[in-house]
């Protein structure tokens, strides 16, 4: 690896391709521990602590043993812990010959923890004050306190596992809040897993050369890890998680919701930043947010209620697909809007003369425009409002408008429902035409499927002015869908780009790609239904023309 604080983008791809080849290579032979392999070795490549909380006899050991294999050159140390440890047993027994020399107490630390970059600690909580004290000094700060002289310990990764949590009021917390993943191991469920562990030879891993991490690559990386963005908008979805997990709602168990310390924070954001790093970006991306999951829970109870509200981020959440949806249902209401007020305000009304003897009803056609088709003359033209399979079997298609002669439909409005010949759109043949006066007194078309269609007189300066006015929104409409459209590509464009994620639970990435698609279906159905009626709306002035 280079020597300088960039990596260029090809090498980006081909870093991501050997953690992942690491990562398989590390797994291999072991069954239902893939993704606790895969949080160990994430939290070792970005110098972090693991807890694995399981039952008894599961590997847990294995795990960090395994682990160990994916540096070049890096020294080991795995203890069991009892009540009756001590820290010679951890940290290096006390040189004899020194505190008989020189009197100091100094411990001998070669082969012990104090000396190893990968750790392993079984049965942590088990262990006196004196180990635990001095161990969370170590993590703190990768020192530790030799007699006079102040060592630094080159720990990568400390492995701790119990098969129990600190009880409460033990004064653990602390200790506790340092180990940054936390990690569920059961035993192997499946039937399959289980009688190739049972019956399965000894699998022993062997990472090839190539794939070990030298000293200089894991300090390098170092430095790099901290030059990972954070956009502002992934920003605001972890506060958004943050608020979430910190709501009295989500944890039956907690009045004040799950509390998670501003360093646990602040440490779970350079893991992210290590995730996106491995993963080949310079940006955290929202899939790497999903590995919060096992950052913050306390509790077994805790660690369920955190999957299902991380589940629900990644259906509505991760990459915008709730917030599309609302959009798509927000632009069909206001579509609704608009066609309402364009029917309100361009009905023609028949109107009831009672000068007669007998009432009668008429239209007011003396602003109509008069047109021509053909060698007919004196006709009108109505523009037709809706969509429509059309108003004449002959005449296949969404017809717009139609030309009537005025006197005709003025004779024929006493009948209620009346036929009447006219022209449709620009055909130059006479089509049958059925209209009808509903209980509004509106003038309306009937289609082939016999629904009624709302109609407007070219002429009328009213329904002129209503056009007018519904062009501004018409437009801001068509821009909304096309700006919808482009958002739901660029999400999708996002989640594709951040695949393969070499660690979170590929259970999210299916919950997503659903949800996407989902979202998908929403938008086409909004613009199978609101393209022909934006087209329709948009074309009124000239129709009105």
């Amino acid at each position: 690896m280079p020597d300088s604080l960039s990596i260029s983008q090809p090498n980006k791809a081909q870093l991501a391709q050997r953690i992942q080849s690491l990562s398989q290579a590390l797994s291999h032979g072991i069954f239902e521990r893939e993704q606790a392999i895969r949080l160990c070795l994430l939290a070792a490549l970005s110098g972090e602590s693991v807890f694995l909380l399981g039952p008894p006899g599961i590997a847990k050991s294995m795990l960090a043993k395994r682990i160990i294999q994916a540096f070049d050159s890096a020294r080991f140390f795995d203890y069991l812990m009892t009540r009756f440890s001590t820290p010679e047993e951890v940290f290096g027994p006390l040189s004899i010959q020194e505190l008989k020399d020189n009197g100091r107490y100094l411990r001998l630390t070669e082969g012990y923890l104090p000396k190893s970059e990968v750790v392993f600690l079984d049965e942590i909580w088990k262990a006196g004050p004196a180990i635990l004290n001095t161990l969370l000094t170590v993590i703190n700060e990768r020192t530790f306190r030799n007699s006079t002289s102040v060592d630094k310990v080159p720990l990568r990764l400390l492995v701790t596992a119990s098969n129990e949590l600190p009880d409460e009021d033990s004064g653990l917390e602390a200790l506790y809040d340092r180990m940054l993943v936390r990690v569920y191991v059961n035993r192997i469920q499946d039937k399959k897993n289980f009688k190739s562990m049972l019956l399965g030879e000894s699998q022993s891993v062997d990472v090839p050369h190539q794939l070990r991490i030298t000293d200089q690559e894991y300090f390098d990386w170092q430095s790099l890890i901290e030059k990972i963005k954070v956009d502002e908008s992934v920003f605001e979805q972890i506060y958004s998680i943050k608020q979430t997990f910190e709501s009295s709602e989500s944890f039956e168990d907690s009045k004040d919701g799950l509390v998670v310390s501003d360093r646990r924070w602040k440490k779970s954001l350079r893991l992210l930043k290590a995730s996106a790093f491995f993963n080949g970006r310079d940006s955290v991306s929202p899939l790497d947010l999903f590995l919060l999951e096992d950052c913050v829970w306390q509790t077994p109870n805790q660690r369920q209620q955190i999957r299902v509200l991380m589940e629900g981020f990644a259906k509505n959440s991760a990459f915008k697909q709730e917030q599309i949806s609302q959009q798509c249902y927000q632009i069909l209401e206001q579509l609704t809007d608009v066609q309402t007020k364009i029917k309100q305000a361009l009905p023609i009304k028949a109107i009831t003369d009672s000068s007669r003897r007998k009432d009668t009803l008429e239209l007011n056609l003396k602003d109509a425009k008069m047109f021509s088709v053909g060698p007919t003359h004196d006709l009108i033209k109505l523009v037709i409002l809706d969509s429509n399979l059309s108003v004449n079997e002959k005449v296949r298609g969404d017809s717009r408008q139609v030309y009537v002669i005025a006197k005709e439909l003025q004779k024929k409005l006493k009948d209620g429902q009346f036929e009447l010949l006219g022209y449709i759109d620009q055909s130059k043949e006479l089509s049958r035409l059925v209209f009808e006066v509903d209980v509004d007194s509106r003038l309306v078309i009937k289609d082939i499927a016999n629904r009624d269609l709302a109609i407007a007189l070219v002429g009328d300066p009213k329904a002129e002015q209503a056009i007018e006015e519904n062009q501004i929104q018409v437009n801001q409409l068509e821009q909304e869908l096309k700006s919808l459209e482009y958002s739901l590509r660029q999400a999708r464009s996002h989640f594709n780009s951040a695949l393969p994620h070499l660690f979170i639970d590929s259970h999210f990435a299916e919950v997503i790609e659903t949800s996407l698609v989902e979202t998908q279906t929403k938008l086409s159905e909004l613009q199978s239904h609101s393209q022909p009626e934006l087209f329709r709306l948009s074309q009124l002035p000239e129709f009105f023309s």
